[in-house]
């Protein structure tokens, strides 16, 4: 026969192509091509040698064989030992024929006694490196309880996705075996870690992060960050698997269950309770407001009353001070008359009746003294009735100067004078639509609308009232 129709021995065959060509995966063994290992029959091997191909032929790999490694994946060579497996790891992109050189623990375990002639035993497996693998997961109703609440177990179940790579394949070769690993009983067991985590999880996440059980579904990305912090290291440790993500699709709770009810009509009850005696709460702190705001409304309005009292009355006494004086000087006129004319008659009189002209004399300087004194009195009062006062007044307090508050922004500010507020104009920080109010005004008012403030916007600045006389 040609050479493709000759029996191949078991124990090695023609040089072979060692590559993964599997599109989905996540370990997989390298076996050689069934075709190959046929008998003269025309039976397969492992039918016929009851199993010999299946552990020797596709064990003995020869010297020279191709090995292509795509990247993303790692080509694992395992070597049956006495005491062990040896283990050489070929990391993708590789393309290239098997040589010692290439492979260490080849190099010393098989090279120095076969040189290339003969095939050597060995199991080769392609991790994939690249690949996102995704496990759904189910956790079935359990009971939750809130911590307010402990005696009301509410049924909750979880639904989502564990999506995770293989970073550290040689982590993951130690926790696992290779040869005759299955998929589908790997990612069972990671849906059995990540459930009973996903219970422990969610059943301590009311009491631990003060999330109410009646809100549950409504924090799923907070309960999704906390369950993947837990769930990560534990999945890595456990499987040898680097998880991207935790993903929680949904968190039902069973709505018509007795625990669910009772806790809605416990939680429901509270609220009202709550919002009752907040609105109370409120309420209360409404009127007391009002109330210290009216007694400091009233406080500075008669401040303000008193004080505009006082100033009138100083400002009269001021007006009448010069009538006041000149009452005062006319009674010690009055007084130096009559002291005269009681001079006079004891003067004409003398002792015992006779005439006296040195008293008469005397009496005489004393009058003419006294008129030119009461003269001159009355000459300086009429002046000064007709000039303005002189000298210190500043006992004497200025009228009362008006200010206003305005509103700014919703919050009053001031209060201002008219000379602040003018240069607050200027500024741009007052206008004719500014919001104002004084004591004595029933309500705030636009400062435009107030006649008192006119000229400041007509351009027109009032003087000042004059300074109090030093």
């Amino acid at each position: 026969m040609a050479l493709f129709g000759k029996t191949r021995k078991p124990e090695g065959g023609l040089m072979d192509v060692i590559r993964c060509d599997q599109p989905d995966y996540l370990v997989w063994k390298w076996r050689p091509d069934v075709a190959e290992a046929m008998d003269e029959s025309g039976k397969d091997a492992d039918t016929t040698r009851e199993g010999v191909y299946s552990t020797v032929k596709e064990n003995a790999i020869r010297y020279g064989s191709s090995l292509r490694v795509k990247e993303g994946e790692v080509a694992v060579f395992v070597y049956p030992q006495k005491d062990g497996a040896l283990q050489d790891f070929i990391e993708g992109p590789y393309d290239g024929t098997i040589k010692t050189a290439n492979f260490p623990v080849l190099a010393r375990v098989a090279g120095a006694f076969f040189g290339g002639a003969s095939p050597f035993q060995a199991e080769i497996y392609f991790i994939n490196l690249a690949g996102i693998n995704q496990v759904f997961f189910g956790v079935p109703y359990f009971d939750v309880f809130d911590p307010r609440f402990p005696d009301l177990g509410v049924p909750v179940a979880v639904r989502g996705i564990i999506t995770f790579r293989l970073v550290d394949y040689k982590a993951f070769i130690k926790l696992h075996r290779l040869i005759d690993f299955n998929k589908e009983a790997f990612t069972k067991q990671i849906r059995s870690g990540v459930s009973g985590y996903i219970k422990g999880v969610v059943s301590n996440v009311s009491s631990e992060h003060q999330i109410p059980v009646l809100q549950l579904t409504t924090r799923i990305l907070t309960i999704k960050e906390i369950t993947e912090a837990y769930i990560k290291p534990r999945l890595e440790n456990e499987f040898g698997v680097t998880v991207s993500s935790v993903d929680i699709e949904a968190i039902e709770v069973a709505k018509d269950s007795e625990g669910y009810q009772k806790l809605m009509n416990v939680t429901q009850n509270l609220t009202e309770q709550t919002l009752k005696a907040q609105t109370d709460i409120n309420i209360q702190n409404m009127k007391d407001t009002q109330h210290i705001n009216a007694a400091n409304m009233e406080e500075s309005l008669r401040i303000q009353r008193e004080e505009a009292q006082r100033a009138q009355k100083l400002q009269t006494e001021g007006a009448n001070f010069a009538v006041h004086q000149l009452n005062q000087q006319a009674g010690v006129a009055k007084e130096a008359a009559a002291s005269l004319g009681k001079m006079g008659q004891g003067a004409s009189m003398g002792n015992g009746g006779a005439f006296n002209p040195g008293a008469m004399m005397a009496g005489m300087a004393m009058g003419g003294i006294a008129g030119q004194q009461m003269a001159g009195m009355m000459g300086n009062m009429m002046q000064g009735m007709n000039q303005p006062p002189q000298g210190n007044l500043s006992v004497i307090p200025p009228p009362p100067n008006v200010q206003y508050n305005v509103a700014v922004n919703g919050k009053t500010t001031g209060p201002f004078t008219i000379e602040q507020l003018a240069r607050m104009i200027q500024s741009g920080q007052f206008t004719g639509e500014s919001m104002i109010w004084k004591a004595g005004m029933a309500n705030w008012a636009a400062a435009g609308t107030v006649q008192e403030l006119a000229p400041l916007f007509s351009g027109v600045m009032p003087p000042p009232p004059p300074p109090p006389v030093s």
